[in-house]
C-alpha cells in the first residue's frame, strides 16, 4: 500500500490501543484505553461497545492529523463474535469468566487430540470452542444462526462491513483449527462450527473500504482500506523474523503484556512436533501468516506482575532505576522468591501452590524476578535455543531482561529500543516501508550468580501441595 498513513487497531485483553503511521513507519499519534470487565446476563463480556466509542473519538483525531489511507486491526486470540444482519448479535465472552466452562466435561468429551491441533485444554473460555460450546448449549436462540468471526476480524467486519476468519486467529489456542492440515477441526466440523465460520482470508487481505457511517461519524475517507488482520502476538513475530539479526536464526519471541507469549521460529530441521510439547503446561502451537505451525508456550506475566506489585507496575516496567537492580541482586543473594503460580490453571506450573509474595515495601523487583523465572521455564519448554527477542512492554523492564539473560547464558537475549513490534507487524500487511530499524541491543546479565537461586525456584516450583 501506497499514497497514506496507516492505523494499527490493537485490541488487547487488557487494554486497546490504536497508533498513527506516515509513509515512513514513524508513528505520528497514539491512543490507549484501559478495558474494564462487564457484567451481563449472569456472565462476563467484552467491551465490545466501549472500545467502538472510544475508536470513534480515536479515528476522529487522526482524520485530523494527516492522509488515512488504511487501518490495520490485531486483537489477542481468545475472543470471538457472532454477527448476524449486519449487527453483533450478542456482546463477545470475557475467557476469563469460569463460568463458561461449566459444561467442561462433556466439551472435553469432543476435542480433537492435542496431538491433532496443538491446542490445550484451558481453564474458564481460553479455548474459544468452549465459549461456542457454551453458547449454543446455554443460549441456542441467540447462536442459532450467527456467523463465527474472530476477534480480530471482528473489528475489519465492523469498519468494512465484510466477515472474514484467517489463520493465526483460528490457530490460537482455539480447539478450531489443526494447523498440519492446515484445515478446521473433527469438533468445528462435526459441531457445525466450520461451514458458519466467516469466509477464510489472508493476513494482509483488503477487505474493503470504510463503511459510510464510520467515513461520515469520524470525518475519515470512505476510500480508507480495511485489512484483514491478525493475531497480536503472531503481529510481533512476523516483525520480527524480517529483523536483519534474526532473520534465518532458531529464534524466539517472547511478546509481553497481559500475556507473555514465547513463539518460537525454529529453523529448519529442528522443528519440534506437537507431541514433544506438554499439553498440561501452558504449551502449544501457534500459526504463523503463513500457516506454519509455531511452537508456543505462555503465561500470564503482566497480570501477575500487577496481582505482586500492584496496578503501578503498568508504569513501572519501562523504569530505569538502579535501585530496582540493586533490590533484585539482594533479593536474589537472600534467596527470597516467589513461587507460582499467583494465577492458578496457566503457564509452566499450573497446578503449583503460591507460598510466597514479595516484601510490600518495594514488590517490583521481585515480581520482575518471578517473571524472568517462568519466562526461562517457557523457553526450556518449547526448546528454544540461540536467540530470544524480548518485545513490549516488559522488554523495558531492565531486572526482567537482565534476569532472564543471566538464566540463559548460552543465548542471545534481545531487546529492541522500542515497544511496538506489535503495531510494526501489522504495519508490515500493509506494505508500510519503514524508516530503518535501530539495530537490536544484546542485553547484559543481571550482575549476580542466580544458578543456586534457580534450582532451588525450579525445584519449589515442580512440587505440588
Amino acid at each position: 500500500m501506497t499514497g497514506g498513513w496507516t492505523v494499527v487497531l490493537d485490541v488487547g485483553k487488557t487494554l486497546s490501543k490504536a497508533t498513527l503511521w506516515d509513509d515512513a513507519g514513524i508513528c505520528v499519534a497514539h491512543r490507549s484505553r484501559l478495558n474494564p470487565r462487564l457484567s451481563a446476563e449472569n456472565n462476563l463480556t467484552l467491551d465490545a461497545a466501549g472500545i467502538e466509542r472510544w475508536l470513534r473519538v480515536a479515528l476522529s483525531e487522526f482524520a485530523g492529523l494527516g492522509p488515512v489511507a488504511a487501518i490495520v486491526p490485531v486483537a489477542h486470540g481468545a475472543g470471538v463474535a457472532l454477527i448476524r444482519g449486519g449487527r453483533l448479535q450478542r456482546a463477545p465472552l470475557d475467557y476469563e469468566w469460569p463460568g463458561v466452562s461449566a459444561d467442561r466435561a462433556a466439551y472435553d468429551r469432543q476435542r480433537d487430540p492435542f496431538g491433532a491441533t496443538g491446542s490445550p485444554a484451558l481453564p474458564a473460555g481460553l479455548n474459544i470452542g468452549m465459549q461456542l460450546h457454551w453458547l449454543e448449549t446455554l443460549r441456542s436462540a441467540d447462536f442459532r444462526d450467527g456467523q463465527i468471526v474472530p476477534w480480530a476480524q471482528y473489528w475489519a467486519w465492523l469498519l468494512s462491513g465484510v466477515a472474514a476468519a484467517e489463520v493465526t486467529s483460528l490457530g490460537c489456542h482455539s480447539d478450531l483449527w489443526r494447523p498440519y492440515d492446515h484445515a478446521p477441526s473433527r469438533l468445528a466440523v462435526g459441531r457445525g462450527w466450520a461451514e458458519r465460520l466467516a469466509p477464510l482470508m489472508t493476513a494482509n487481505a483488503v477487505l474493503g473500504t470504510l463503511e459510510p457511517e464510520w467515513a461520515g461519524a469520524t470525518g475519515l475517507s470512505r476510500k480508507v482500506a480495511v485489512y484483514c488482520g491478525m493475531h497480536d502476538s503472531n503481529a510481533a513475530l512476523l516483525n520480527a523474523r524480517n529483523h536483519p539479526q534474526i532473520a534465518g536464526r532458531d529464534a524466539t519471541i517472547l511478546s509481553t503484556g497481559t500475556w507473555f507469549v514465547a513463539m518460537r521460529a525454529p529453523s529448519g530441521i529442528h522443528a519440534p512436533q506437537i507431541t514433544a510439547l506438554s499439553e498440561t503446561r501452558d504449551c502449544l502451537v501457534n500459526v504463523d501468516v503463513s500457516g506454519t505451525p509455531i511452537p508456543s508456550s505462555r503465561f500470564m506475566g503482566g497480570r501477575e506482575i500487577e496481582i505482586l506489585a500492584g496496578r503501578d507496575a503498568r508504569a513501572s516496567a519501562s523504569s530505569e532505576d538502579a535501585s530496582q537492580l540493586s533490590s533484585a541482586i539482594k533479593a536474589v543473594e537472600a534467596g527470597e522468591m516467589i513461587i507460582p503460580p499467583c494465577i492458578p490453571g496457566v503457564g509452566p506450573f499450573p497446578i503449583a501452590k503460591s507460598r510466597t509474595r514479595p516484601n510490600a515495601d518495594n514488590p517490583l523487583p521481585l515480581a520482575h524476578l518471578y517473571a524472568a523465572m517462568l519466562a526461562d521455564a517457557s523457553l526450556d519448554l518449547i526448546g528454544s535455543t540461540d536467540t530470544v527477542l524480548v518485545d513490549g512492554r516488559f522488554s523495558a523492564a531492565p531486572v526482567f531482561v537482565q534476569a532472564l539473560a543471566n538464566l540463559r547464558p548460552a543465548m542471545h537475549v534481545l531487546v529492541g529500543s522500542e515497544e511496538n513490534g506489535v503495531a510494526r507487524g501489522a504495519l508490515r500487511l500493509a506494505d508500510v516501508k519503514s524508516t530503518e530499524t535501530a539495530p537490536l541491543r544484546r542485553v547484559p546479565p543481571l550482575a549476580v550468580d542466580m544458578s543456586a537461586y534457580r534450582a532451588r525456584w525450579r525445584a519449589a516450583a515442580e512440587r505440588v501441595g
